[in-house]
């Protein structure tokens, strides 16, 4: 019986293997044909697997979608941990959760398309519960990191005891910032010309928020001076780097006929 757990983990390491092939071939075929032409037969047969086999490990195209997304979600708390463990102001720290996000959706914007598919009824209502439960845990350590700072914040009176929990509380950033990613990448449906850069715009919202909640140190959303001076500390402070190298990419202009 004392060779039975090698085998099992020597086991569980190949099932783990064969996953990750299937997932990376999974990713590849989105990025080169798009996420709607995503085929199960295919990602089999490009890894040399029957179908049966990539049925074992994904029991329908929903839960190989949910499982892309979850991997994908893994690869972002390296950035938000640093954001979360610079010893600045906990506001400021959470300033930079929102650029170190910025950042991952200009280094990566498949995954983003790939999350927002995700997140639809279409595939997260069809997707097993086992794999939504998955996916859901993926993001534990990340909700864990931002929950952290707002209570870090209380603690040190930063920002104002309220009625209102550290998890509620941090919905707020989270829904504009995930509203104005939906509404950016959507061609068309921001115009610059009006709004300015609207990522720089959602920075300055959440000054306004931020000022709402009574969080410390208070700035003036409305100097453009300030509010540069302070995107650009934080992303030289936590990224090393600027603005022009964290603000993701627009898409084109809608033609005009």
């Amino acid at each position: 019986m004392a060779p039975l757990p090698s085998a099992l983990a020597r086991r569980q390491r190949e099932i783990a293997a064969r996953e990750g092939v299937l997932l990376d071939a999974a990713q590849a075929q989105i990025q080169r044909d798009g996420l709607l032409s995503l085929q199960m037969a295919r990602v089999a047969e490009e890894c040399g697997y029957a179908i049966g086999t990539l049925y074992k490990h994904f029991a329908s195209k929903e839960d190989l979608l949910v499982a892309l997304a979850t991997r994908n979600s893994f690869g972002r708390v390296e950035l938000f941990e640093r954001a979360a463990a610079w010893p600045g102001p906990t506001r400021e720290r959470m300033l930079a959760v929102v650029l170190a996000d910025l950042l991952i959706l200009r280094e990566q914007p498949e995954h983003f398309r790939l999350a927002q598919f995700v997140w639809t009824d279409v595939v997260w209502g069809a997707a097993s519960d086992e794999s939504r439960r998955r996916a859901l845990a993926a993001c534990g350590p990340l909700a864990a990191l931002i929950d952290g700072i707002v209570a870090e914040g209380r603690a040190r009176g930063e920002l104002p005891e309220t009625s209102i929990t550290v998890g509620a509380l941090t919905m707020g950033p989270w829904a504009m910032t995930i509203g104005m990613h939906s509404l950016v990448q959507q061609q068309g449906l921001v115009d610059p010309g009006i709004t300015g850069n609207p990522y720089r715009l959602l920075i300055r919202q959440l000054q306004y928020l931020f000022n709402g909640y009574g969080w410390q140190p208070l700035i003036d959303a409305d100097d453009d001076a300030a509010l540069d001076a302070l995107i650009a500390r934080v992303s030289r402070d936590v990224f090393d780097t600027d603005w022009s190298s964290i603000a993701p990419d627009l898409p084109p202009s809608l033609p005009i006929s």
